[in-house]
This record gives C-alpha cells, structure tokens and sequence, in this order.
C-alpha cells in the first residue's frame, strides 16, 4: 500500500493538464516560436552530426596512414642492426683472393647466396640501397662526408670514394652513403 500512496503523492505535484499551464506549455504557445525554436535546434544537430562525420572520416585517414607507416617503417630497428651484417658480408667477398675461391668455392658460393638473400628480403621490405658512384655530387640529405681531399681535375663537392653503402626504408633514410668528398683542385 505504501507504494500506492507514494504513486498518488508524485501525480499530486504535477500540474493538471487542462488545469494551470506549466512553464513549457507557455514557452511554445505561439506556434511560429516553437517552429523557429526546432529549426534552430534542427540545425544545430545537423552541424554536429557534419562536424561528427568529417571528424570520424580524419580520424579513419589518418588511422589509414598510421597503418602504412607502421607497414613500411615497423621494421625500422631491425634492419639498421642487419646493415653491419651486409656490409661484413660484402667485405668478405670482396677480400676473397682467385686462390681460395678456387679452393673453397663452395663456401664462397654459401657468402655470396646470403649476402643475395639479405639484398632480396631488404628489397621486399622496400630497403633500397644508396651507392654513390665517383664523381657524383655530394648530397647532404643522403650522404655523408667522411673525409674532405683535394683532387686536381675533381669539382669540389664530388664524391670521391664510397667508404659505406646507404640505405632508405621507403622514403626515410635508414643510414647515409659514407662517402669522401674534393675540396677542389
């Protein structure tokens, strides 16, 4: 029963329908006001839903974005630790005389076929090399000078020698080409 009386307490204290108009019946009794009112209202979550979607559509691009980032540059750490590998690599075959590829040909064939994997998974994970040739101009954003010489007969800023190979990962420099450069002659 104490819940019956409660109900009949609430409805005591609203207003009667057709008995005294409350504040809100009052706002709206003039028909051209509660129209202006709702267009307005209208608008504003119009504008909030284009603010909402152009906000949801940023947000997907740059998610979008992030993603391929992460695709190409994920592996970032990784391969600048594997680039001592592929230069140790290159040094030995390079050191490697006619007598002992002769010799141990088929060692120098296991070298040389893991220095070509290592090229090829580079390549597949969009890691190009920078290999400067002698005579090219030294560019800053992709080398860098390990040594300044004069050279008769050399442009100053022209590559000199190639100490180290560079690399990019995607359009991000991974490592710049060690190069040296002429002074000048």
């Amino acid at each position: 029963m104490s819940n019956e009386n409660d109900v009949n307490e609430e409805f005591e204290d609203m207003p009667e329908a057709e008995g005294e108009p409350d504040e809100n019946s009052q706002a709206y009794a003039d028909p051209d006001a509660e129209i202006d009112s709702l267009r307005t209202e209208n608008e504003e979550l119009r504008d909030k839903l284009l603010r909402t979607y152009a906000d949801m559509e940023n947000l997907r691009k740059r998610l979008e974005r992030d993603r391929k980032d992460a695709e190409i540059y994920g592996g970032t750490r990784l391969a600048r630790e594997l680039l001592p590998v592929h230069d140790n690599l290159k040094r030995a075959v390079e050191a490697i005389t006619e007598e002992q590829r002769e010799a141990a040909s088929s060692v120098i064939e296991g070298i040389e076929l893991t220095q070509r994997e290592l090229l090829n998974a580079f390549e597949k994970h969009k890691i190009t090399r920078i290999d400067p040739e002698m005579g090219d101009k030294f560019d800053p954003k992709l080398h860098q000078a390990m040594f300044e010489a004069p050279m008769p007969g050399v442009a100053a800023g022209c590559v000199l020698q190639v100490m180290a190979e560079g690399f990019m990962i995607g359009d991000r420099l991974l490592r710049p080409a060690q190069v040296g450069v002429s002074s000048g002659g």
